[in-house]
Parts: structure tokens; C-alpha cells; sequence
């Protein structure tokens, strides 16, 4: 079903149909979320809720489109459903994307507003933080409805789960390095982190503990003195790096960067990283990297960290539990290769089978 709720009356002519648009995804429900006196502007994407209601963070970002927005809450949100079921949870998936700079947009009567539009869902999506929104945004979230995760451990929650997702990261590509090269050592591997936020931060916390040598690269340079002068990080610039002579590629930004293009100026061995749909389109990237003889970590498996620790909080929070599942990370990734290999597939496929075996029953 695709819900509109509180569209302004005076609608600007949309470059596509988006019914047409949304038709072929799959999902269940779409709102939009529009309120003048407080300035947002929301859409609420919920993929699928099989398996249970669907959860996944809310992201704010300065999108240049309307129809980029929906484009990207889309695919997040399809992702989190299989995130959610090759990680054995009881959730479904969805995602929120708020439009707007998350540097100064922000106000507690915007994200009080959002939470209104999500407690009138009934509990079918709980969201949680994201790219661009904090523990801080979601208490005011959680003013106006329980539908919501990821809030400060004072107020019984978990709080930020970028370590714990940065540790599914690192587990994950572990046990990459295990399948390419029969040890699981980073100790000397050349990585490059692209993407040094929350979640490339600690996973180059992380890397450089075991003696990775680690290049990072990311639009924020006062981040990245910061994280290099911390860490002994070497700085690369954005317009080189898919040239860089590396052993691990980690994609920790935004999606898609798994292109045409990028793919083939890869120099690596394996691509195991953070970011959310790094196949810009997977029947035609995941058998590119095949081809390539790269190994390739699924980013909805890997990166299921931060989801298994807000999920957590729903059954009342255990920092050492979530951990301990996280860990599991490991010997699933090494499954998936194997049997990727086995059958003759690209990784993303044989983890969204294992996924569909749950969602759907086959």
C-alpha cells in the first residue's frame, strides 16, 4: 500500500510517476511526511514486515532531488529487510530519509513532528539513528512515540551502535581475509577506509590495533587530519583512491560506489566495507567483481552490527549479547563465500537466498 499523509495543496509536478517508480520495489507501505511550520520534509519506507515490524534508522540528508530521496530510502529500506533476516532477527525492514542539512535544520519540534508521523503507524516501523541524525534526535523522537531505538544509555538504551557496527565490519573482514588468503591476519594489509564517520572511525580504530597499514578518504577534511593525526592513518584524496594498490577496499559512506567505472580501476583483493547498497546494480557489479577475482563481503550481512545492537534494546539491552551475536558475523561471511563458490554465484546472491529462505518461506 502507498499512503500519502499531509501533502501540501500546492504540489509541484514530480518528474516521474511514482507509482510507476515504486511498483516494481515491493514494498508494503510509503509515507510522506510534510509539515511547513516545522520544515519537514520525510518519507517513511517500509519494505516488508514478514518476519516482524519493520526497523532501520532515519537518515538526514541534503538530497538534490525529491525523487533522489525516494530513490534512496527505497533501496535502504529493501536492504534492512534482508540485513534483519540473514542476521536470524525477528524484524522486518524499513527506512526513513528526513530531507534537509543536518548541521542546521534540526530543531526538537521537527524530529517531535516525526515522531508523531511514526507513532501514527501503529508500530508496523521503529526507527533508530542514522547518517546525519544522533541519540539526541531520537529523544525528542521518543517524546512522541515508542516506535523508537537507539536512544542514550541513560534513558535504558544502547547508544550510538556505530562501534558495534564497526566490529561486524571488522569481523566480517576477517573472515574475507581467512577465505582469500587462508589466515584471518591483517597485521601489515593494506586498507583504505573510505568514509571516516562514526562507523569508518572505529573500524579504523580496529584495523590500525592489529597493524593494518590504513588509508582513509573522506569529504570532511577537518575529519580526516583528526582521524589520521589519532590513529597514524595516511590521507588520500577522493579522486585517486579507486587507483590506490591496496589489499582491502572498505566502502564506510554512501552506496553505490561499486560501479562500472570504479570496479574496474579496483586494485585490490577484497571490498568488505560499512556503506549501505555498494552495488550500484547487483545482477550486473556482483558478478563484475567475480570476474575481477575480488572478494566480495555483503554489505547487508556485514555491516548488520548496529541493527543486532538497537534490536537488542526491545528485549531490554545487553551490550555483551549484542556483541556476542555480532561475532557471529564471522562465520556467516565464510558461508556465504564458500558457498557462493560452491554454486558457481556472486556473494550478494547466495546471502539474499539465505535471506529469502526467511523472508519468504521457500
Amino acid at each position: 500500500m502507498i499512503e500519502v499523509k499531509e501533502i501540501s495543496s500546492a504540489v509541484a509536478p514530480l518528474a516521474c510517476n511514482i507509482f510507476d517508480h515504486v511498483a516494481g520495489s515491493k514494498h508494503e507501505q510509503i509515507v510522506f511526511c510534510n509539515d511547513p511550520e516545522t520544515g519537514l520534509k520525510a518519507i517513511i519506507a517500509i519494505h516488508n514486515t514478514n518476519l516482524g515490524p519493520a526497523l532501520g534508522g532515519t537518515r538526514m540528508w541534503m538530497y538534490k532531488t525529491e525523487a533522489e530521496a525516494l530513490n534512496d530510502v527505497l533501496r535502504l529500506s529493501r536492504g534492512m529487510t534482508y540485513k534483519a533476516a540473514i542476521s536470524g532477527l525477528n524484524l522486518g525492514g524499513g527506512k526513513a530519509v528526513i530531507i534537509g542539512d543536518s548541521k542546521k535544520d534540526k530543531s526538537e519540534a521537527l524530529f517531535r513532528r516525526f515522531g508523531r508521523f511514526i507513532n501514527n503507524l501503529n508500530g508496523q516501523y521503529i526507527t533508530a539513528e542514522d547518517v546525519g541524525t544522533s541519540t539526541k534526535d531520537m529523544e525528542y523522537v521518543a517524546m512522541e512515540t515508542k516506535s523508537v531505538t537507539g536512544l542514550p544509555e541513560s534513558m535504558g538504551g544502547s547508544g550510538d551502535p556505530s562501534p558495534v557496527t564497526a566490529y561486524g565490519v571488522y569481523m566480517g573482514m576477517k573472515a574475507s581475509a581467512k577465505f582469500a588468503w587462508g589466515n584471518d591476519e591483517l597485521n601489515g594489509k593494506k586498507v583504505l577506509v573510505q568514509g571516516i564517520g562514526n562507523v569508518g572511525r572505529n573500524l579504523v580504530s580496529h584495523l590500525t590495533k592489529e597493524g593494518a597499514v590504513v588509508y582513509i578518504a573522506d569529504i570532511n577534511e577537518e575529519q580526516l587530519n583528526k582521524v589520521a593525526a589519532e590513529y597514524g592513518a595516511t590521507v588520500v584524496s577522493n579522486e585517486g583512491l579507486y587507483d590506490l594498490d591496496i589489499d582491502i577496499y572498505a566502502p564506510c559512506a554512501l552506496g553505490a560506489t561499486l560501479n562500472t567505472e570504479n570496479i574496474s580501476r579496483l586494485k585490490c583483493s577484497i571490498v568488505a566495507g560499512a556503506a549501505n547498497n555498494q552495488l550500484a546494480e547487483e545482477s550486473v557489479h556482483g558478478p563484475m567483481l567475480v570476474e575481477k577475482g575480488i572478494v566480495y563481503a555483503p554489505d547487508f550481512l556485514i555491516n548488520a552490527g548496529g541493527l543486532i545492537n538497537v534490536y537488542s534494546e526491545l528485549n531490554g539491552y545487553d551490550r555483551s549479547k549484542a556483541l556476542a551475536q555480532t561475532e557471529h558475523i564471522y562465520n556467516a561471511t565464510m558461508d556465504i563465500l564458500k558457498n557462493a563458490q560452491a554454486d558457481g554465484i556472486h556473494t550478494q546472491l547466495a546471502a539474499m537466498q539465505i535471506a529469502e529462505k526467511r523472508i519468504y518461506n521457500k
